[in-house]
């Protein structure tokens, strides 16, 4: 992980991130509720917690559109972390990610130019997908699985 540029790497078999890390002004989430909210413990007054995992938020819900019914849920499934963001002043955001093809550009001529270095760990042909998927499961995957297409 130094390699690929990484300031601090915490080993999560034997450390936990919220003894090793404090005052952290953005933190990108992308695992389950309890590593989201044990987010909230390293981060700065005003800093930003963004989850691309969930739970959606009510603005989420009405910028994508959503009816008020899912605004509704929503509101309900995102309340628990956004009043301890709110306890913790910390703005929570959700963002969903999106294909969009001039970023797409962006970040390919980003790792043409060395700046990105994406790690695959494994590359399956699409007959063995059924393996790639039990392999995603098992998780604490290092890299991509990629699933080619001939």
């Amino acid at each position: 992980m130094k390699n690929l540029g990484a300031d601090v790497v915490i080993d999560y078999k034997k450390q936990n991130f919220t003894d090793e890390l404090k005052d952290y002004d953005v933190v990108l989430n992308s695992l389950d509720k309890k590593t989201l909210l044990n987010s909230l413990k390293v981060m700065k007054k005003g800093g930003r917690l963004i989850s691309i995992s969930g739970p959606p938020t009510p603005a989420y819900a009405k910028k994508a559109g959503l009816n008020v019914f899912l605004q509704l849920a929503m509101y309900f499934l995102s309340r628990g972390v956004r009043c301890a963001s709110c306890r913790k002043k910390v703005d929570y955001q959700f963002l969903f990610m999106q294909a969009n093809g001039k970023q797409l550009a962006q970040i390919a001529r980003l790792i043409e130019q060395g700046h990105i270095k994406p790690y695959t760990q494994s590359v399956y042909p699409f007959e063995q997908i059924n393996q790639a998927f039990d392999e995603l499961e098992r998780g604490r995957t290092r890299g991509k699985i990629v699933v080619t297409m001939q």
